[in-house]
Formats: C-alpha cells, structure tokens, sequence
C-alpha cells in the first residue's frame, strides 16, 4: 500500500477528504482550530512535493440541503492564514465550477469545495456523485478519520475509482498506528480506563477490551450500575437496571480472563445534579437516598493512580465524574495527570473520545499525552473492534 511518504505527489493533484468540521462563533470566527491545524502535514506534503490539493469536508448537519450558514467559505480563508498561501474556493463540490477550478489548479496551490452535505447523496453513498469527486483529481488521500465510521461518498465509496492511487494522510495513519500499538501489540501491563455516563454506550467498548488489557479501570455515571450490580447502594445516582447483568457478566468476565477490575469505592456525592448543590463524601456502595454519585473519591483515585503508574500502555476513553462542573472534576483531573506522569516515565498513552479529549484539553495536558485522537465517533467503533469503512476502502 502507498503510504505519505513513500507516493511522490508532483505533478499530482491529489483529492484529499479532511475534516473541517470545526466549532464556530455566531459571527462565523473558528473558535478552536485543532482539525484544521491537524491537516496542515498532508496538505504540506502534497504542495512541497510539487502537486496541488483539492480538499473536501463536511461542516455541520445541512440535511442535503444547501445553506450559506454552513458554507466551507470562511474555513477556507481562515486555512489560507494557517497555510500562510492563498486557497481558492468552488462555490459547489461538484458541477461547472468546482470542475473549472479543479482543472485550473498549478502545482502548489489548494482548491478547496464547498460543503458535501449539501448534497443529499453524499451521505448516501451515491456512487455517480462519488465518481463525479473522483474525475476531480489523480489521487485520493483520506485523512479525516472523524468520519472514518460512516460509508459516505467522499469517505469510502470515491475510493473504488482510485484502484491504485489512494492512500491515508499523516492524520489518519497517526490514528491507526496509534489504535495498533493499543489495541494490536502494547507493551504490558496495559490499562484501559474507561468512563463516561453509561454502560450502554460503552458494553462493546469493555468487551473488546477485556480481552486485550490487564488492567481495567471503570469510572463516571456508569460506575454506577456496576456497583449497583454488586448489591451496593447507589442512592439517586444514574444506574441503568437493564444492565445489571451486563455488568455482572463483564465482572465475571475479567475474573476469568485475569484482568485486575477497578470499580470505584468511594464518591463525590450531591443532592443535586448542580454546580451549587450541598456535596459529600461517601462510600461507593452506600450513597444515602436521594443523593447521588457524581465524581470518584480520593480512595478511587489513589487506587486509579497507582494502576496507571504501573502501565507501560494506556487508553483512556471517557471522563470519571461530571468534569463540567468544578466540585465533580477532581477524578478526571487526576486520572489526566497521572496518564500524563505514566507518559512523562516512559508509557505510550492514548487518550480517545470527545469528552476524555475535552479534559484534557481543558486542563492542559494535551501535549502530555502520547497521542490526543481528532475522532470522536470513530474512535469509539475502532475501539469496540469494528471494521471502519473509511479505512477498508483504503487498504483494500
């Protein structure tokens, strides 16, 4: 397979899927720009190679319909500051414009479409639309691993039309090598710390990972139901009833396969769910009604802290409590720096997942970290053990 830096791009003009999807003001401002600055290595390549980039995104949910508050225009102009060169912008993705300034486009110079979804059969896989992108350049990068889960037109079906020249950018081999050292050969003891609110979006999650880690940390709302599984009293915390024997079974599980479980034994507990509710301290097992659990206790992150200390490999995927709101985000921001201390002493460290990414974010540790995933999705199915269509249109 082709990869960034074995295909010499000169004289190319590569059709690259990224992902520009990024967060902005009322006024249209880019309020946090990491997906974009994540592209800029690819694009990089290309130009310096001497070819000429035709990049296309999505931006928001239009619904297929098009709609000027989420047009591509002003993230085109905030990249051409980023990439310090002007980028020239086709009113369509497809159609007499986007294909006169695809045909127009000299080496070293980027073009980029407007919005996908505002073509309905974008996200339908359309195959004729997905062959009208393709007639747009001779080769096709995807590195926009956010979308990498969904079987749409610029994502996986464009693809085909490139038989031989297709390949992942810098981002997306970043993510998949990332996952690999994870989740293929991580050097041992690997822990997995997995939080987040409920079990129900996390059972494959903890499923894969049982069989692929020693250690095993679970932490947030659906800490919950474990405990509750576990005939403990949890108060009005969030448990999920339905799940009590999932959660039962994965204990059972991690028994059986040696993995060491870590269910917190102490809480952060309230008597509401606000920043300005009366707060407590309590354990785990015995939270008083109408309380409820919304952080893990200093206990908890003692025990959390010394598995993670003891990790060579480590994946955290959802926060511990409800980081959000200052008096519950003491677990998460301990967890965050210990990850961080494990890194700093040698261990590889991925942090997936939009909130576990958000705290990090938040409080500054991101550059700690062995590698930050830009999906958030995407990162939970390849995390469950799924196939993702995005990279199987690549490699295969």
């Amino acid at each position: 397979m082709q990869t960034m830096d074995s295909y010499d791009f000169s004289g190319k003009k590569a059709l690259v899927r990224v992902d520009l999807n990024v967060p902005q003001d009322a006024n249209g401002q880019v309020t946090d720009d990491t997906r974009a600055r994540a592209i800029l290595p690819t694009v990089n390549k290309i130009l310096n190679d001497g070819g000429s980039a035709i990049l296309m995104s999505h931006l928001g949910r239009p619904k297929g319909k098009a709609n000027p508050g989420m047009s591509l225009k002003p993230i085109g102009e905030y990249l051409s500051g980023l990439l310090g060169k002007p980028v020239v912008f086709a009113t369509d993705c497809v159609g007499p414009d986007a294909q006169a300034k695809a045909a127009a486009l000299k080496p070293g110079e980027v073009l980029l479409l407007e919005n996908l979804r505002f073509h309905p059969e974008e996200e339908a896989g359309d195959e004729t639309f997905s062959k009208t992108l393709s007639q747009l350049g001779d080769v096709y990068v995807n590195d926009a691993f956010g979308t990498a889960h969904r079987a749409h037109a610029s994502t996986t079906i464009v693809a085909k039309f490139f038989p031989i020249d297709k390949l992942f950018g810098h981002l997306m081999q970043a993510e998949i090598d990332s996952v690999g050292k994870v989740l293929g050969h991580p050097q041992r003891p690997m822990t997995a710390i997995v939080g987040g609110s409920k079990v129900s979006s996390k059972i494959d999650v903890l499923q894969n990972l049982i069989g692929k880690c020693d250690e095993l940390i679970i932490g947030g709302g659906m800490a919950n139901t474990f405990v509750k599984a576990q005939e403990g009293q949890t108060g009005a915390s969030l448990v999920e009833d339905d799940l009590l024997d999932t959660a039962r079974a994965i204990i059972k599980e991690a028994a059986e396969k040696g993995v060491k479980l870590h269910i917190p034994t102490d809480a952060v507990v309230a008597d509401a769910f606000a920043e300005n509710a009366n707060t407590d301290q309590c354990a785990a097992d015995a939270v008083p009604d109408g309380w409820m659990a919304l952080d893990i206790g200093p206990k908890s992150i003692d025990a959390f802290r010394a598995a993670i200390l003891r990790s060579k490999t480590l994946l955290w995927n959802g926060p511990m409590g409800v980081f959000e709101m200052k008096p519950f985000q003491q677990g998460t921001v301990a967890i965050a720096q210990a990850v961080a201390e494990a890194t700093s002493k040698g261990a590889f460290s991925l942090v997936g997942g939009g909130d576990s990414v958000a705290a990090v974010n938040q409080f500054g540790l991101a550059d700690k970290i062995s590698y930050v995933s830009t999906g958030g999705g995407a990162m939970l199915e390849y995390l469950e053990g799924k196939v993702l269509p995005g990279i199987a249109a690549v490699q295969g």
